[in-house]
């Protein structure tokens, strides 16, 4: 009779033993991939992708920004944001630094110190071309047109497109049809219906005018419009037609800079307010929680308006006028 052997209980164990350890290490393994994944994960969720951070710089960003001409303060430690989609006001008296910092920002003059940014790139234009190049367009207020030249000439005026074989050289052709057809199309897009583009844009309104310089910066692709004071010349109802063709800009995604005095002008379509007094500043507001009182108040004086007031009212009375 043969007897049956008896299992060997030191190789079930060995064996079980085995899988236990090959199911640690696979079930740690697993939880490291998995836990390193998950913090991988964290960190990517936690840092923002490099071309988001990009795009919320501002289109054009001034950090205490000073300009001296020998021993003339023009600017000192003026700070300004653009942002797409926004308006900035620029408020201020005569002689309270807005045209320097015109200049500044459209490359007719450099800046002595503070920094400079176009898309978050630190920067130093060296002239106007540099500026419309990087996409900022000024319109000043004495507009720079050719009063007896059509509409559709200053429209494209210095940027005439030539058609033919002579394309370039003094042989150029201008594409006349090209032009009258782009003006037109564009200044409807704006909303400006013109009742002929062949008139000289001498016969056109200051109101007009101001429509027409608007109209030609966003059709040349600019990213930030500078306004110098356009409605200073105006009356009532051709300033409302010039801010809204400012807000048009605005909603068609650019970053405008509009220079003024006026703060019931800036206060309607304003959604940044820069003050500047004496070439330095007197305020940076957002348009959340100001009120057009306070606006005014800051842009007249604020305190010192209120001291002469109280003065005016305490004169006495000259003799010769009792």
């Amino acid at each position: 009779m043969t007897a049956d052997k008896k299992p060997d209980k030191r190789s079930d164990k060995k064996s079980d033993t085995s899988a236990e350890k090959d199911t640690e290490q696979h079930t740690g393994s697993d939880a490291a991939k998995d836990t390193e994944t998950g913090a991988g994960a964290a960190v990517d969720a936690g840092s923002p992708p490099r071309d988001a951070a990009t795009a919320k710089a501002p289109l054009v960003e001034l950090t205490d920004v000073s300009k001296f001409y020998g021993n003339i303060r023009a600017l000192e430690e003026v700070s300004l944001q653009v942002q797409a989609g926004e308006i900035t006001c620029v408020l201020g008296d005569n002689g309270a630094g807005k045209s320097t910092l015109i200049k500044i920002v459209a490359g007719l003059h450099q800046h002595d110190a503070g920094t400079f940014r176009i898309n978050g790139e630190e920067t130093r234009l060296s002239s106007p071309r540099e500026a419309l190049d990087r996409g900022i367009a000024t319109v000043y207020q004495d507009l720079a047109v050719v009063p007896l030249m059509p509409v559709w000439r200053n429209f494209f005026l210095g940027s005439e497109p030539a058609k033919g074989r002579f394309s370039k050289g003094p042989f150029a052709r201008l594409d006349v049809e090209h032009m009258r057809r782009t003006t037109h199309a564009e200044l409807l897009r704006m909303g400006i219906d013109l009742r002929d583009v062949d008139q000289p844009i001498g016969t056109l309104s200051g109101g007009e005018r101001q429509c027409v310089a608007i109209a030609r910066a966003v059709y040349f692709g600019a990213k930030v419009l500078v306004l110098d004071e356009p409605t200073a010349a105006l009356g009532v109802k051709q300033s409302g037609v010039v801010l809204k063709y400012v807000a048009a800009a605005r909603d068609a995604g650019l970053g405008v800079v509009l220079i003024t005095h006026n703060p019931h002008h800036a206060y309607l379509v304003g959604d940044r307010f820069v003050l500047l007094k004496r070439g330095a500043m007197a305020g940076s507001h957002h348009k959340d929680g100001l009120q057009l009182e306070e606006l005014t108040r800051q842009m007249s004086g604020g305190s010192e308006l209120e001291q002469l007031s109280h003065e005016l009212e305490r004169a006495p009375v000259p003799q010769h006028l009792e």
